[in-house]
């Protein structure tokens, strides 16, 4: 790990999993490399403040996006961002939209249910050894609420479905996800969530539906172009929110996300 100037690494209280257009997010930044068990994270980590808060970003593709959704360095980025202190995450990404009548292109939604359809990816810790961890609520309700205090607009509530990419759904595909009562499909929310989690992490997305999904309508399908033009055109919001929120941020000491392993016998580290 290389620090600062004076040779100490700095810390930080709350992460930021983001992608292209938030690198300026965080001010008066410093790199820090971090060197893990679970080899380089996306990128080194840059640390600085915002709303008067130390602050750790991680671009979860990569720098210029080398990184496909399935070969994300998740269990590297998490550990990382977990050693410099972190124990709150937010996760702003780009979803599909499923059912017209709950969300549409534009929206910001803070999902409170997460399906994992992923199957190219390590999803855990744990390599040897049994620790079990409850996930049945996947995301951390605090952080939501300071999301909504935030901007009102945020819609809290439904499920993310995370499919493996790199490729769009298919049209049925895209049917048999609505027809589940799924909210929002995305690529990159798995294994995020449960190493989180793991980590005893607070954790929670803030989804920007940029498109309905293929099955949402007939003749319409998932243009790339299009789902990063309305990304890049909510850019601002989504730094403004983020922003607001890490200000608004409450105590994570007594949460569930953490209190679950007290007493428990890990079989894996945490830094």
């Amino acid at each position: 790990m290389t620090g600062s100037e004076m040779g100490q690494t700095p810390r930080a209280e709350v992460g930021v999993i983001g992608g292209t257009g938030l690198y300026e997010f965080v001010s008066d930044a410093e790199e820090v490399v971090v060197e893990t068990p679970y080899g380089a994270p996306s990128a080194p980590i840059t640390v600085g403040t915002v709303a008067g808060r130390a602050v750790a970003f991680v671009p979860r593709h990569g720098r210029s996006h080398e990184y496909p959704p399935h070969a994300i360095p998740y269990r590297a980025n998490l550990w990382a961002l977990r050693s410099l202190g972190v124990t709150q995450v937010l996760s702003p990404s780009a979803v599909g939209g499923l059912r017209p009548d709950a969300v549409a292109p534009g929206d910001l939604v803070t999902p409170d249910q997460l399906v994992d359809r992923t199957w190219r990816r390590i999803p855990s810790y744990v390599e040897t050894g049994a620790t079990h961890v409850p996930l049945a609520d996947p995301y951390c309700a605090r952080i939501a609420k300071a999301y909504v205090a935030a901007d009102p607009s945020v819609k809290v509530g439904g499920t993310l479905i995370v499919i493996e990419g790199p490729r769009f759904s298919t049209r049925a595909e895209s049917i048999h996800h609505a027809a589940q009562g799924w909210t929002l499909v995305g690529m990159t929310g798995a294994p995020e969530a449960a190493l989180a989690r793991e980590l005893r992490m607070c954790y929670a997305p803030l989804c920007l539906v940029t498109d309905m999904d293929a099955g949402a309508a007939e003749g319409e399908g998932v243009d790339e172009d299009d789902v990063y033009a309305l990304f890049a055109a909510n850019l601002e919001r989504m730094r403004t929110i983020l922003a607001d929120t890490i200000g608004g941020l409450p105590d994570p000491a007594g949460c569930s996300c953490s209190t679950w392993a007290e007493g428990k016998q890990l079989a894996y580290e945490i830094p």
